[in-house]
């Protein structure tokens, strides 16, 4: 028995363009953005700031006054904000052997702005060229500063409590407060 095997080629010409596949996805991101401020003494990196101290050794000191170095503060702010300043207290807290404590009233305490580069207004009575005396009571300071990283001011202290008050240590808290707009 003879077995034939027969190959049959088909041959299939196209003329035409083959269209190229594709297929789409897509997907939706979305980013929960809040808002940010955060304040920090440049000179401790934290939000409290190093111990201030006036110390008062001369005549001089006590007729008049004795100036702080500057304080700088940055803060940082996804939005507008302004800055406040008071005191924790009316009177500073005594140390010392008098008895009874004396009395100091934080006015005795005044602050200058040595540097402002926030973008934002100083606030009356505050100001670059004289000292403004602090007190418990909330006082704003600068005004509508501008949102962003790394925004400096600084400050400077002077006390000038007079010679009424015996030797001892005098001390308030100053508080500053960032608030966005």
């Amino acid at each position: 028995m003879k077995q034939t095997i027969s190959i049959i080629g088909i041959l299939i010409c196209s003329t035409g363009v083959f269209a190229q596949q594709s297929s789409n996805g897509s997907q939706t991101v979305q980013m929960g953005v809040s808002s940010t401020i955060e304040m920090a003494f440049t000179g401790s990196g934290t939000a409290t700031g190093t111990i201030v101290n006036l110390n008062f050794n001369t005549v001089n000191d006590y007729a008049n006054g004795v100036v702080s170095a500057n304080q700088e503060l940055s803060v940082t702010s996804n939005r507008n904000y302004t800055v406040a300043i008071k005191t924790n207290t009316s009177n500073f807290t005594y140390t010392g052997s008098t008895s009874p404590a004396p009395t100091m009233p934080v006015n005795v305490l005044s602050l200058l702005i040595a540097s402002n580069a926030t973008g934002g207004a100083i606030v009356s009575p505050f100001s670059t060229t004289a000292y403004s005396t602090l007190s418990n009571s909330s006082q704003m300071m600068l005004n509508t500063c501008t949102a962003g990283s790394n925004k400096l001011f600084a400050i400077k202290y002077k006390a000038t409590p007079g010679f009424i008050y015996p030797a001892g240590t005098y001390t308030v808290d100053v508080l500053f407060t960032a608030t966005q707009l």
